[in-house]
């Protein structure tokens, strides 16, 4: 796994917070962070570590480009967070809107391409815009195969995840809020119809609201409380490079590779499309509902049967709130790299751009992408249970958006007026008969 900054553990658990947030990745640090600046009394509450799992793995990449169009305005919202992050933390997060390009081999791709622009970008009034052959080569110069063209968005961004996430942690304590890492929530407790409180692995503490922000935990914690939400795993490999100079700077995705540069001097590299989906008793269960973004990606998507399967089945699905659960027995999802995909995104890569021939790989890892049927974020409360809360089911998509996502969630708590249309991440669109359907994108 990669390295991450530690974030220390406060030691005393409360008896009582007004809000407690369960999940210490990118998307329930900022609803936390977002809560503590309105000095409301909020605690955080992580299993493992501070974005030890999928909010440390991630590309880093803050972009608009290429989103569903339900999600614009909230990473509209994000990016602008994202400019004054490392100001609002104190630190370098690493954020900087160094632009994204997705580069184009041939008509049929920059078809596709011209499509998600004219009916999302130019809509929206982003910056993102179509681009020919030689203003394509000229941005991402020294590819051995001229590109056809690209859309590029110059004022989308990067920053470096294992570090951003824990600065915004630490921000969080100092700013009031409260932060316990190895502190499993097994579930919560209700009064009256409603949410009054969590029970963690080291105790109980009262409450008027819980946000759970469990990533690809989310679906087992819920299934637990008697609420159902759809939501599968997606592994995605990652890998770094030691520090080389390449002179390519801008964040590129085509010709099967992605890359970004880092604050280290090194790059991200990943593959462009594929990921691994690993069949588990959930697969079945959620076949129908996950079947229309099956139809939609199946080129970018395999399908693996083995141990993940066995795991699945011998973590339990039910347990009392006195009994152990299973996030104290799996404290931090740590999937193998899948190798073969990573070392055919380096072949790629130096075969286009041999600048990065001499390239050496510093390390490899994998993460748990927790998805939903429409691969659009729950950031919503739950009807039926007052003062329980979503936010959740991101998508791969989480760590840009991740800033303006717990703004939302802090504003739907609070009963704020909202800085998006909360309409589209609505958790009640799985059972109101919406039948939401991913977007084609890109």
């Amino acid at each position: 796994m990669p390295a991450i900054r530690t974030v220390a553990s406060d030691e005393a658990l409360p008896r009582r917070a007004t809000v407690c947030v369960i999940g210490g990745g990118v998307a329930g640090v900022t609803t936390a962070l977002e809560l503590a600046e309105r000095g409301i009394d909020v605690v955080l509450l992580e299993k493992g570590e501070i974005a030890a799992e999928q909010s440390s793995r991630n590309w880093g990449w803050c972009r608009q480009m290429g989103r569903d169009p339900r999600e614009i305005p909230l990473i509209r919202v994000s990016l602008g967070l994202w400019d004054g992050m490392n100001a609002r933390v104190g630190a370098e997060t690493g954020f900087t809107r160094c632009g994204i390009i997705y580069l184009c081999e041939n008509e049929a791709q920059l078809a596709a391409k011209n499509a998600w622009y004219e009916n999302n970008a130019r809509p929206a009034g982003l910056s993102t815009r179509i681009i020919g052959a030689d203003e394509a080569n000229a941005l991402q110069p020294g590819c051995t195969r001229p590109w056809k063209g690209a859309l590029y968005t110059p004022d989308d961004g990067r920053a470096e995840p294992f570090v951003a996430v824990p600065l915004m942690a630490e921000a969080l304590r100092r700013k009031g809020g409260k932060l316990f890492t190895r502190c499993a929530v097994r579930g919560f407790e209700t009064t009256g119809g409603r949410v009054s409180g969590v029970v963690t692995e080291r105790g109980a503490i009262a409450c008027d609201s819980v946000v759970l922000a469990g990533g690809a935990w989310s679906r087992r914690f819920c299934h637990n409380m008697g609420i159902e939400l759809p939501q599968l795993t997606v592994v995605n490999s990652v890998m770094r490079t030691a520090p080389i100079d390449t002179g390519l700077n801008r964040s590129c995705s085509g010709g099967g590779f992605t890359f970004r540069k880092r604050l280290d001097g090194g790059y991200t590299v990943t593959h462009q499309h594929l990921s691994v989906s690993d069949i588990v008793p959930d697969s079945f269960r959620l076949f129908g509902a996950f079947l229309p973004a099956l139809r939609l990606d199946w080129q970018g998507l395999r399908l693996r049967l083995g141990k993940r399967f066995v795991d699945e089945v011998r973590l339990r699905r039910r347990w009392a709130l006195d009994e152990r659960s299973p996030f104290e027995e799996v404290r931090i999802l740590d999937p193998a790299p899948v190798n073969d995909i990573l070392d055919e995104a380096a072949r790629r890569l130096k075969e286009y751009y041999p600048a990065f021939a001499p390239m050496r790989i510093a390390e490899r890892w994998a993460g748990c992408i927790d998805a939903v049927p429409d691969a659009v974020p729950v950031i919503s409360g739950v009807e039926r249970l007052p003062g329980f809360y979503l936010c959740t089911g991101f998508s791969g998509h989480g760590f840009g958006l991740g800033p303006g996502a717990g703004k939302l969630m802090a504003e739907i708590v609070t009963g704020e007026r909202p800085c998006v249309d909360p309409a589209p991440f609505r958790y009640a669109r799985f059972f109101d008969g919406t039948n939401p359907r991913p977007s084609t994108g890109l």
